[in-house]
């Protein structure tokens, strides 16, 4: 019992021993994939700067009056969600977090009489929504850990034609932002209409060019809010990416260190088991030469009963002709 309990203790170690080499190396991949997030994030940022700086001229000039992208619509139907997670698991809390934000607003817009409609990014997402009935209207997977502007702006596409049309009167995107190694914050914003504040100036006001616009500022205006809604939705994506490979990097982490806790007690309790073996052993051979002892002291006769070899063989006969005498021996006979 004792050496079969050893046995499955000893797979069972082996089995967590590979586990953690397959988490710390995990671990590591997700550490040097932060920094490449951080890098594009960091890379993205002038030209998201740059197009917001170009737009809040314009809007100042008096373009975008009648443009939907910067106008609220009057009643509100549809309201749409971009769910922005991820296409893996092992990553903690990352997806659940954005996936229950999304589930809470969309609760609210039906409890208000507003539809609803889901656009999810990432295979997570889509899995999730899916497996409970809800309606996808688009998915979009495959690069969760390292989106590409391309990707944003097919998603950025596919939600402004629907919103032009007028089919989604709201679009909200919930994502993770990143905001240090150790933080993420899963968020909900409006995307489109596009918010506005954002484009006004922060602090205080200070000096700014006199800008000629050609062909005009509404015609300029109408061409960039794609883009600018592009380069907003692109730097969702990056955030989340570096979000998520944060979180997998700290689940890992974590499991890691769980399954070095684990070796340790089940090695503890392996060594308790073969010591129990051991003992039980030695007590069994203790016990042993001790009932032998015991019976020498008594004067046990151990000796079996005499046999007659006639009785288990042919009889034999001299040399005189004669049958030979009867051989007896009995145990413990020497001769």
């Amino acid at each position: 019992m004792a050496g079969g309990k050893e046995r499955a203790l000893r797979r069972r170690i082996k089995s967590v021993q590979s586990t953690k080499k397959i988490t710390k190396a995990m671990e590591l991949i997700s550490a040097s994939r932060i920094a490449k997030a951080q890098e594009r994030v960091q890379a993205a940022r002038p030209y998201a700067d740059s197009i917001t700086g170009v737009i809040r001229n314009l809007a100042a000039a008096g373009a975008g009056g009648d443009l939907p992208l910067l106008n609220a619509r009057e009643e509100i139907t549809t309201v749409a969600f971009v769910v922005v997670a991820a296409d893996r698991g092992l990553a903690g809390g990352y997806n659940s977090a954005v996936i229950r934000q999304t589930e809470r607003a969309m609760a609210e817009e039906e409890a208000a009489g507003r539809s609803t409609a889901l656009i999810t990014v990432g295979k997570k997402p889509t899995g999730y929504f899916r497996f409970r009935g809800h309606e996808i209207a688009a998915s979009f997977t495959g690069f969760s850990d390292s989106p590409t502007y391309e990707d944003a702006r097919e998603v950025a596409r596919y939600v402004a034609e629907r919103f032009d049309s007028g089919e989604y009167s709201e679009v909200r995107i919930a994502y993770t932002r990143f905001i240090t190694m150790g933080s993420q914050s899963a968020e909900m914003v409006r995307y489109m209409p596009l918010d506005t504040t954002e484009l006004s100036e922060d602090g205080e006001a200070g000096p700014s060019a006199d800008y000629e616009f050609e062909p005009n500022p509404d015609a300029i205006l109408e061409r960039l809010l794609p883009r600018y809604a592009e380069a907003r939705l692109y730097a969702a994506l990056l955030d989340a990416a570096a979000s998520e490979h944060a979180a997998r990097q700290r689940a890992m982490k974590s499991a890691t260190e769980n399954a070095e806790e684990m070796i340790v007690k089940l090695s503890r309790v392996m060594n308790r088991a073969r010591q129990d073996a051991i003992t039980t052993e030695i007590m069994e051979i203790v016990g042993g030469a001790e009932a032998l002892r015991q019976a020498a002291t008594d004067g046990t006769d151990l000796l079996v009963d005499q046999v007659n070899v006639d009785d288990l063989f042919p009889a034999r006969t001299g040399e005189s002709g004669e049958p030979s005498r009867p051989l007896h021996f009995a145990a413990g006979d020497q001769s």
